[in-house]
């Protein structure tokens, strides 16, 4: 007697679309975005106009009015108020960085370069902070808030160069100059002379 030839069945477990869904959904959590956060991005360029504003005005327009003159205090005003919305600003520009994702860090293939560009980034913080701190301290020293916004009388000196804290400002200053100029080129190289588009992750658009 011939046995039934047996048929083998195989069994198609169903597939678990929740499971799906939440698995794909980690890995995009996971992985690295290809642009920084809209808040971080906006408070970017925001300072970045902000901070050249401030510099210039205090290069090219604060040095060039006498003490004396009656339009000091009004040129100290607009400094003033733009200086206290930089420290504001990038201090929340500080907090958005910790608290979002960001892109894979760009590297150069080189490692001293590499180590260049993180110590200019945390070097700017570290200067816009100190600028920021600097000409307050020279405010308050000056009594430039009675002044400026309380209207109490008062007179400014010759020169703030008597107070520690506006030379420790002018110094300041110039490193900072010197750091974003060198925080420019090394986003020129990126950009035009490695060609990783590394300009497009701090815009705008699709994360």
């Amino acid at each position: 007697m011939v046995s039934p030839t047996k048929r083998r069945v195989k069994v198609v477990e169903p597939t678990n679309s929740h499971s799906l869904f939440f698995n794909n959904l980690e890995s995009k959590m996971t992985q690295n975005p290809s642009r920084h956060h809209p808040a971080l991005v906006s408070l970017h360029w925001l300072l970045a106009l902000l901070i050249m504003l401030a510099m210039g005005m205090g290069t090219f327009v604060l040095k060039e009015i006498p003490n004396a003159s009656p339009d000091k205090l009004g040129a100290l005003r607009g400094h003033m108020i733009m200086g206290f919305a930089i420290g504001a600003l990038m201090m929340a520009r500080l907090i958005v960085r910790l608290r979002t994702t960001h892109p894979q860090v760009a590297s150069t293939g080189s490692n001293a370069l590499n180590l260049l560009g993180k110590s200019a980034h945390v070097g700017l913080y570290l200067l816009v902070f100190a600028m920021a701190a600097s000409g307050a301290a020279t405010a308050l020293q000056a009594g430039l808030p009675q002044m400026i916004f309380a209207g109490s009388a008062g007179s400014l000196p010759d020169s703030f160069a008597i107070y520690a804290p506006r030379v420790v400002h002018g110094w300041v200053a110039k490193l900072l100059m010197a750091l974003v100029a060198l925080h420019v080129a090394g986003v020129v190289y990126h950009q035009f002379g490695l060609k990783d588009r590394l300009l497009s992750r701090m815009w705008f658009g699709r994360r």
